[in-house]
């Protein structure tokens, strides 16, 4: 792993945004499936997937749920259910209510919040399946009160028609209310814009391949989505009391989602640099996806050494990381300078992965340094809030003449009037001395 002053260091990464022929055919896909509902869904389902489906089979079965079940061990079952647990127990904390003031002159305003009706979510699926992507997904919208919550994920490729049974042990116990065996931009047009089988939906979440993402941006505004997430991301900030072994190990828990994954180290020590660097090859020897994790730190991994860990603090700050851990003798002391992370993680025991599965903190989380100016996903991505105005007679009386002016000043003599007409009504229902005739 490459060592490098701050001043040599450069991270340049772009926003996939796709090439012209991937966005030419997720809008021919997005348009056929508008046009043909059910029927382009299966075609394409069969032409990318292998998959041969009628439009009964879409719909998984409360018989396929219950079989699921019996193909999973039971611990995972337990494991499941107590990271739901602590998802659920962490966001429950997040709800907010709607309010209401009434103000000394009779008027009243306030904010009325209400959930979502119904939500998309998105796993994917194929060659890999992600269970925890199912509860951080599901949990949020089913705490904030979404009444319907439906998963969409392909069926198993090679003519097989099947789900991953740990995705749906994993759905039923988040309670995903409908799962349906489509994926890809033909699954993002269906939840966006509906089919005979498949009602549409106000919002889609969830991560999947470069043809979902570039469908989703191309649905965005017909419905609301999340994000459109690129590579992982992680920044360690350590200084020499940290442990090179663990530092090492999280880096690569990361880089081995994507060759175009980022895992940064940011020290004061040259000592850890050192030693993480070499750790981080003795620990690639025998990782699984080590072609992977070996690709993303040659091209986007790096270990910066600073002179100070305030230095390193503006560092991370400019770097806006998915997720930061800090591992230096007083972490604490440290997290309040820091203004740019999606998830923070304290202590030489906060390894990343424990944010991933279990901790409760959703790891849907902002990457390619919007964490500048978004959030993690919680339970305000699956409300809606009105605001509510009764403004008393008494109120508009006092200050009538002050919004008139604001309209013209606009330009918009129409709402003027609107207020002017409720003026001159009053005054000619006042008699000369002041009394209502």
């Amino acid at each position: 792993m490459k060592i490098v002053s701050a001043r040599e260091f450069s991270l340049q990464r772009e926003v996939d945004y796709g090439t012209p022929e991937q966005n030419e055919a997720v809008r021919a896909i997005i348009h056929s499936v508008r046009q043909e509902g059910d029927a382009a869904v299966l075609r394409y389902t069969e032409s990318f997937d292998g998959v041969s489906l009628t439009a009964e089979q879409l719909r998984v079965t409360d018989e396929e749920l219950k079989s699921a079940y019996d193909k999973v061990e039971p611990s995972f079952i337990q494991a499941i259910r107590e990271a739901a647990d602590n998802i659920r127990t962490f966001h429950m904390k997040q709800k907010r209510n709607s309010w209401m003031d009434w103000q000394p002159d009779g008027s009243l305003l306030g904010q009325i919040i209400r959930p979502l009706q119904r939500v998309g979510v998105y796993v994917p699926g194929g060659k890999a399946a992600y269970p925890s992507s199912v509860l951080m997904n599901v949990i949020p919208a089913q705490v904030a009160g979404v009444p319907e919550i439906v998963m969409v994920t392909p069926p198993a490729t090679g003519g097989k028609a099947g789900i991953d049974p740990y995705t749906l042990v994993a759905a039923a116990e988040a309670g995903v209310t409908e799962i349906y065996r489509v994926g890809g931009a033909q699954a993002i047009a269906a939840l966006a814009y509906g089919t005979h089988r498949i009602e549409p939906v106000d919002k889609i979440c969830g991560p999947g391949n470069i043809y979902v993402a570039l469908a989703k941006r191309e649905v965005y505004g017909a419905v609301d989505i999340d994000s459109i997430a690129g590579p992982s991301e992680i920044v360690v900030l350590a200084d020499d009391t940290a442990n090179a072994a663990y530092v090492a190990a999280d880096l690569l828990s990361q880089a081995e989602h994507d060759e175009m994954a980022s895992a940064i180290l940011v020290t004061p020590s040259q000592r850890l640099a050192e030693e993480v660097s070499a750790e981080v090859q003795r620990q690639l020897i025998d990782l699984p996806r080590r072609d992977i994790a070996s690709a993303s730190v040659e091209s986007y991994g790096a270990i910066i050494v600073v002179d100070t860990l305030e230095e390193g603090i503006r560092i991370v700050n400019r770097l806006a990381p998915e997720h930061l851990e800090i591992m230096t003798e007083q972490p604490m002391e440290h997290v309040g300078l820091i203004e740019n992370a999606g998830a923070i993680f304290l202590g030489a025991y906060s390894s990343e992965p424990v944010g991933d599965y279990f901790a409760g903190p959703n790891h849907i989380i902002p990457t390619n340094g919007t964490a500048r100016f978004s959030s993690p996903v919680d339970i305000d991505d699956f409300i809606k809030k009105s605001s509510m105005i009764y403004y008393s007679k008494e109120a508009l009386l006092r200050n009538g003449e002050t919004i008139m002016q604001l309209a013209r000043h606009e330009g918009l003599e129409g709402h003027a009037r609107a207020i002017q007409v409720r003026l001159d009504n009053e005054k000619k229902a006042v008699d000369g001395d002041g009394e209502r005739k």
